[in-house]
């Protein structure tokens, strides 16, 4: 086989790969801010006392700002992971979690453990994915 054929099949092999890769595995997660709160958590802006549509694993959040869209965040699930912290090894390694947006973080009756977040995560959902001694993480969220 000479040498250029072996090249020109290399190249084919590698972009029918970075095709596939790109089609099948994209990459569209976002990078925030989360922070905590604690109960109460009724009356809530999407639900107001209706407490059957929390989740009953308590992952849910509040949306911030940034991805409350005038209540169109409310039902929206996201995956979540903590990816770094003020303090080394605050975030849980490899857990994600699946969250529900039930409130908006502006108006939630109980506060945040820090304002301006993306998500203002249960205690639960905090405690799943680091430290519940921290204040703030830093997270990727991807809307799934």
């Amino acid at each position: 086989m000479s040498s250029s054929l072996a090249t020109l099949i290399l190249s084919s092999l590698f972009i029918v790969s970075f095709i596939v890769l790109h089609l099948f595995f994209p990459c569209r997660a976002d990078v925030g801010t989360a922070a905590s709160y604690s109960p109460p958590y009724l009356p809530s802006k999407c639900y107001g006392t209706e407490a059957t549509e929390f989740p009953s694993s308590n992952l849910f959040a509040a949306a911030g700002d940034g991805i409350w869209d005038n209540g169109a965040a409310c039902g929206r699930q996201y995956l979540v992971r903590c990816i770094s912290a003020e303090q080394p090894r605050t975030c849980i390694p490899d857990q994600s979690i699946q969250i529900k947006i039930v409130d908006y973080a502006a108006t939630a009756v109980s506060a945040a453990s820090a304002s301006g977040t993306t998500l203002v995560l249960s205690d639960k959902a905090f405690g799943s994915i680091a430290n519940t001694t921290a204040i703030l993480i830093n997270i990727e969220f991807q809307q799934v």
